[in-house]
């Protein structure tokens, strides 16, 4: 069983792994548009970042799944990013309401922790409750999307002990969404004990649960620096720790670029890597579409949604195709190539997965159209404009954000 962005891939893997004869089955959810075809294992698509009613029918035949399997048997629980939205089993709520919860936690900048908080106390699947209902020795292989790669945050950890509670998950709404009226009352039932907590970390029903990481965006830092090595190029930095608000770490990025620039360390070319999750802050402008172009009260952007703004047209863009601008503006020189692309093919808003630009590309970009592009939320116009778009489609996995910044030459030409 699995959920999340990169769900078809790991099926298809286990698939792989295991011989013709080996009694194998089961059934995952990914986003529209990331299956794959399989042979044993079904795949199912439900709606990313706001969940939907095929999300809802997918984790209930996953239920019956898990509940069903006996003590000889195997559950391996395939996990990755975007399994918060694609498991959906909403409790003490309608899925609309729930929805709408979520959309207002995205709309008002709560962080990935926050919105999982509450998730895991509004489902019946979340926040180890899945795990708690499988009498099977149950495995999870992870791909992490999320940094520092907390079991607990990654999908809101269905299969691990949950360290939040009913407190957290209230104090989360009263800071980011305090007019979601129908998940107060839900939590609030909680809190009063009509409706039980999440398993905690020593609880007897998680004693047959083990967690392995398989895949991470610290590991693809670490391969693309690799790589950049092992053709020649020196990599003065690999941080996959990256937080915050896109262009506010983007012009704190390039300014340390510039100072270790500055120092002269190198002869030859040079080559900055950085890895993460960063987010585009919307206000409290209302969304104009989703992801899949029907109308939406959010956006994706990263790790959670934010609010698109309004005026004549959508949003278009995301953290990787902001980051990119902003950093290029605050660097003011174009004698390099920099790439800035989330690793699921997708950069928020965008049909594209971010940013990859050559020097002729970077001339292009003059501060004055970087700051329409950013006060507008169209990362994705300008690049398109400049000729600085990276398309993929969906990868079929989901490590989060890859930048690399690569100069020829320490010192412009």
């Amino acid at each position: 069983m699995g959920a999340g962005k990169a769900a078809a891939a790991m099926a298809r893997a286990v698939e792989d792994a295991y011989a013709p004869d080996v009694p194998l089955g089961g059934m995952v959810v990914t986003r529209y548009g990331h299956a794959l075809p399989t042979r044993r294992v079904a795949v199912l698509e439900g709606a990313h970042p706001v969940p939907d009613a095929a999300g809802v029918a997918a984790t209930a035949g996953i239920r019956r799944l898990v509940a069903d399997a006996g003590v000889d048997d195997l559950v391996l629980f395939l996990v990755s990013g975007g399994g918060s939205a694609l498991l959906c089993a909403p409790e003490g709520l309608s899925l609309a309401e729930k929805a709408e919860t979520t959309a207002a936690l995205l709309r008002g900048g709560a962080d990935i922790g926050r919105i999982n908080a509450v998730r895991k106390h509004l489902s019946a699947v979340k926040g180890g409750r899945l795990a708690a209902g499988c009498v099977a020795p149950l495995l999870t292989l992870a791909v992490s999307d999320v940094v520092g790669d907390d079991p607990g945050t990654i999908a809101s950890g269905p299969t691990v002990a949950d360290a939040t509670t009913f407190t957290d998950a209230l104090a989360a709404l009263d800071e980011f969404a305090p007019m979601a009226a129908a998940a107060r009352r839900a939590l609030g039932a909680g809190l009063r004990g009509h409706r039980p907590e999440t398993p905690k970390p020593g609880d007897p029903r998680l004693s047959g649960a083990r967690y392995e990481l398989v895949a991470s965006g610290a590991l693809a830092v670490a391969a693309a620096a690799a790589r950049l090595e092992a053709e020649g190029i020196a990599v003065a930095v690999a941080d996959a720790t990256v937080t915050g608000d896109s262009t506010t770490v983007a012009l704190r990025q390039a300014g340390e670029v510039a100072a270790a620039l500055a120092l002269g360390r190198w002869d030859g070319p040079v080559a900055f890597v950085y890895g993460g999750e960063t987010t585009v802050a919307r206000g409290s402008r209302e969304a104009a579409t989703g992801e899949d172009g029907a109308p939406s009260v959010g956006v994706e952007r990263g790790p959670v949604a934010c609010a698109a703004p309004a005026g004549p047209g959508p949003a278009r863009g995301g953290p990787n195709g902001e980051w990119a601008l902003a950093f290029v503006a605050a660097l003011g020189r174009s004698d390099y190539w920099l790439l800035a692309v989330d690793t699921d093919g997708l950069d928020g808003a965008s049909t594209a997965a971010g940013a990859l630009l050559a020097p002729e590309a970077l001339a292009r970009l003059t501060p004055e159209r970087v700051e329409r592009a950013l006060r507008v939320h169209d990362s994705h116009g300008l690049l398109e404009e400049v000729g600085g778009l990276l398309v993929t489609g969906p990868t079929h996995t989901n490590v989060n954000a890859l930048r690399v910044v690569l100069f020829p030459r320490s010192r412009p030409a």
